[in-house]
């Protein structure tokens, strides 16, 4: 296990202490991209377009499978366990969608296929599907892949220093507080994020991802934002005439309540992926890309990394080499594992516990007092 795993170590006369955070090292290291790059084989960079487009298939076959079970034979249940089939079916089929929005963000990073064009028509295609604008988030996650772990220029869930935190993150550091935060950025987080840039990089001007004028967009790309919220808007059009078919209720169960799984699921796994008390953020001072994508976390999510397209565990070789595709992720990170050492940094905690913690003890993040790397900065527990 790499920094950061959870280690026990014994006290004479005392219990054992467990869950002990061991640091990210944040010196250069001796290593380059090159000699990581190196220590895997060149087959996992080789995208295929068979292969990419059979979890494609796959995935769309069992959400349609699912949809198709739930909307004939849930409404036949009497209404106690109709409402827990429903329950059910969007627990289940959120996930399914959130391996859907998993390929769609592997065209985003062109790893689905050597062919640019193609990763945009099924990105396109299936981000839209879900409310997503495909080059909108495209371009902002790029932006956030080349300035990972830098507080001034990373792009989603920039810790705040402490000077910076808020008076509601003071009030709300208790248990209520806690479940209403995560209950309001599991459900709300991502929307907000896309519509108004919460939980983003500070931007001089309103930013948003709907918006072709936003300051996080270049000249260059202000057509394609607009495509984009003509996918989004189609995709809109269309459920306003399902609604007016089948009725508001129908949408929302069948579609509406997976979606909020999915939105959900993006927010939490993007959160823990770039949240532990183990981890170091940067000043423009110490920054540089290399370590900055090494400031990231892979998970255990159990079955759910294979649903998720192990996006969940090989986060740490995904930020290494984006345009690889999920399905040798696992291989590379087995390979680069000894490379990386200490720098490598799994956290096997169950997701719900590991939410928790760091809801508890991320809050803000502040330098070691008396260390001479002064823009190197790590999350304090207290406030």
């Amino acid at each position: 296990m790499g920094a950061g795993g959870r280690m026990s170590i014994p006290s004479e006369g005392k219990k054992s202490k467990s869950d002990v955070i061991q640091r990210v090292p944040h010196s250069k290291p001796q290593f380059s991209l090159g000699d990581i790059k190196k220590a895997i084989p060149p087959h996992c960079f080789q995208r295929s377009v068979l292969r990419s487009f059979s979890y494609v298939v796959y995935d769309l076959t069992i959400a349609s499978l699912l949809c198709y079970v739930a909307s004939t034979y849930i409404q036949f249940l009497p209404n106690p366990l109709s409402y827990f089939g429903w329950l059910l079916y969007w627990i289940c089929q959120g996930c399914v969608l959130t391996g859907v929005w998993v390929v769609a963000h592997e065209c985003g990073h062109h790893a689905f296929s050597d062919y640019q064009w193609l990763d945009d028509t099924v990105g396109l295609i299936l981000h839209s599907s879900l409310l997503v604008p495909y080059f909108s988030w495209k371009y902002s996650h790029r932006r956030h892949h080349s300035n990972t772990g830098s507080l001034e220029r990373d792009e989603v869930f920039v810790p705040r220093v402490k000077s910076g935190i808020r008076w509601i993150s003071k009030n709300l550091n208790n248990p209520p507080g806690r479940v209403l935060l995560l209950v309001f950025q599991l459900t709300l987080g991502w929307p907000l994020y896309l519509m108004f840039n919460v939980s983003g990089r500070h931007y001089d001007r309103f930013a948003c991802h709907y918006n072709p004028h936003s300051p996080m967009y270049s000249d260059r790309e202000r057509a394609q934002i607009l495509i984009s919220d003509a996918g989004v808007l189609a995709v809109t059009c269309g459920l306003y005439r399902l609604t007016a078919a089948k009725g508001l209720a129908w949408v929302f169960c069948v579609y509406g309540g997976p979606l909020l799984v999915v939105n959900g699921f993006l927010v939490l796994i993007t959160y823990l992926q770039h949240t532990h008390p183990s981890l170091p953020h940067y000043d423009s001072s110490e920054w540089d890309w290399l370590r900055g994508a090494l400031a990231t976390v892979d998970r255990d999510w159990g079955i759910l990394n294979r649903v998720f397209h192990n996006i969940t565990d090989t986060h740490v070789s995904h930020h290494l080499f984006s345009t690889m595709p999920h399905y040798h992720a696992m291989e590379a990170t087995k390979a680069i594992k000894p490379i990386l050492g200490n720098y490598y940094q799994f956290d096997g905690t169950p997701i719900f516990k590991a939410m928790w913690r760091e809801a508890k003890e991320c809050i803000y993040v502040e330098r070691d007092e008396g260390d001479q790397n002064k823009g190197v900065f790590w999350y304090n527990n207290t406030l």
